[in-house]
């Protein structure tokens, strides 16, 4: 694994909650360029063409029928969102041949004035789901309860080591980005487990800096999280923000990984 100690994933979630277009292609082309840029990772919803969190998978299909035709990026697609879906319903990406990875929530979450409801008997129905369809999990954290139940649920659980925990900060009602929150937070990653960090509502590249220089295995950037690439600039596509983070990276001598290299240190389709 040495070879790997100075490799950082890139993921990119190109798509904002607030997006009321949702075209394929577009997304298609947008996610291609990242990859390029050196994501090796894509983080999508099921969405409809309102932007609507939605069980119906055919327009996502069609997107990631496209991602796949141009590129080996890894592709995770959410399990989650604030919407009225049931559990079974946001499991449905699970099923599809195209998602190699997914996000897994383990507690619940304020998100601003909306509450992100997961409680511990649909999440182990989605944990087993996970498994049963060999996917690989992305553990997202918004606080350290999360990280404390998703560490029982490995002593419960047979997952796949290493498990990825992704630090999420800065969401209103939620852990705070800071360097502060960012330090408890990676305190409480258990052993063998891997971390990256995903800054919400991000004005600057400060705390992804802070994370990577602590230690941080991948970084999660992209429209779903913030679209500023400085405090006054928002950028146009995903690209900017991808390319801002290899160039941070590689100015603290680390280097994206590649799609291939993600896969086989995630132990992703094995």
């Amino acid at each position: 694994m040495s070879n790997m100690d100075n490799k950082v994933m890139v993921s990119v979630a190109p798509v904002a909650a607030t997006d009321k277009v949702i075209i394929p292609e577009k997304i298609a082309e947008d996610v291609y360029n990242c990859y390029q840029a050196g994501a090796a990772m894509v983080h999508l919803h099921v969405r409809d063409q309102e932007g609507n969190l939605t069980p119906d998978m055919s327009l996502l299909e069609e997107t990631l029928r496209m991602i796949r035709r141009d590129s080996d990026i890894i592709i995770e697609v959410s399990t989650g969102g604030v919407s009225n879906l049931n559990m079974k319903e946001r499991c449905v990406p699970l099923y599809s041949d195209l998602v190699e990875a997914c996000s897994l929530n383990v507690g619940s979450t304020n998100l601003g004035k909306a509450v992100y409801c997961n409680p511990i008997d649909d999440v182990e129905y989605c944990v087993q789901e996970i498994l049963k369809q060999k996917k690989t999990p992305e553990v997202e954290t918004f606080e350290i309860g999360h990280t404390w139940t998703m560490k029982k649920l490995m002593e419960k659980y047979s997952f796949v080591e290493p498990v990825l925990f992704s630090i999420v900060l800065g969401h209103e009602g939620e852990a705070p980005a800071t360097p502060q929150a960012l330090a408890a937070m990676i305190q409480m990653i258990p052993e063998k487990a891997v971390w990256g960090i995903t800054h919400a509502n991000r004005r600057d590249f400060s705390l992804i800096a802070g994370a990577v220089g602590m230690g941080a295995k991948t970084v999660r950037i992209g429209f779903e999280d913030s679209r500023y690439l400085d405090a006054v600039t928002q950028a146009e596509t995903n690209v900017p923000l991808v390319e801002k983070t290899v160039k941070l990276l590689r100015a603290m001598d680390k280097e994206p990984m590649t799609p291939a290299e993600a896969r086989a240190w995630l132990n992703i389709n094995r």
